[in-house]
């Protein structure tokens, strides 16, 4: 994937409240947050994007999970609605940047719909039917974005991308539930060994792959698939139920 920028935000003070079932969720350090979304922004750069970063938003603990407010496609970004209360109201400043780059519409009632669950091939996408998003916010999203939109539906699951990345080269990393899945059929599909799948979320650039620090055996494996790696530290992101996609977008 080449690209050339990527829309970040800094984590705020209200980070500690985010939205999340982690069972460590009450050791968040935001100390250590803040740091490890710098080294994030600062390899971002390092592999050629302009990294553009907005200030903190204290009325949305969950803020600095950009990668949920929208879904970009070609010269597109349809403006996700969110599909928990609380995290309404973050995409006003998403507008902001996207909107002097992109043509943007808002998804509308009842839509439901969370970047988090959407999985970018080169010319299609793989979302989920999930906690957040919904079947008439597929509906929307593939409208907007002119782009076929295959689904995985599964209730229990907040965002498709913890369980499904594509990393590039008709290869994608996948927990063992879902690798089977036939909206896979025909890739190369690296299945995250027990116990380390947190690494199935991974963010590509080019042929570079940010993946979780602590994941050996499965950094191996992409290492194996012919890409580099890079580990990064995501202890306190992910005590936020966040991972390596979800602090950016990248258009």
């Amino acid at each position: 994937m080449t690209s050339a920028k990527a829309l970040t935000r800094t984590p705020g003070r209200s980070y500690v409240k985010c939205q999340s079932c982690h069972p460590r969720r009450h050791t968040i350090d935001r100390s250590l947050a803040l740091e490890q979304h710098a080294v994030y922004c600062s390899t971002l750069r390092d592999l050629g994007l302009e990294v553009v970063t907005l200030p903190p938003d204290e009325h949305h603990p969950d803020a600095c999970f950009v990668e949920d407010m929208a879904v970009i496609h070609g010269k597109r970004a349809l403006i996700c609605r969110a599909g928990v209360e609380s995290r309404r109201g973050e995409e006003a400043s998403i507008c902001d940047v996207l909107g002097q780059y992109l043509s943007l519409k808002r998804a509308a009632p009842p839509a439901t719909v969370e970047g988090g669950d959407v999985v970018h091939f080169e010319d299609r996408l793989l979302s989920g039917l999930s906690q957040r998003t919904n079947a008439e916010g597929v509906r929307q999203m593939s409208e907007w974005l002119e782009v076929e939109v295959a689904t995985i539906e599964d209730p229990e699951i907040m965002h498709l991308k913890s369980y499904i990345t594509y990393l590039a080269r008709d290869t994608v990393i996948a927990t063992r539930a879902f690798a089977d899945d036939p909206s896979l059929a025909g890739m190369n599909v690296i299945i995250v060994p027990h116990g380390d799948e947190y690494a199935a979320d991974t963010l590509t650039i080019d042929d570079t792959v940010l993946m979780p620090a602590g994941r050996e055996r499965a950094h191996e494996l992409v290492r194996e698939a012919g890409f580099k790696v890079i580990a990064l530290d995501m202890s306190e992101i992910e005590k936020c139920d966040g991972a390596m996609t979800c602090l950016s977008l990248i258009f």
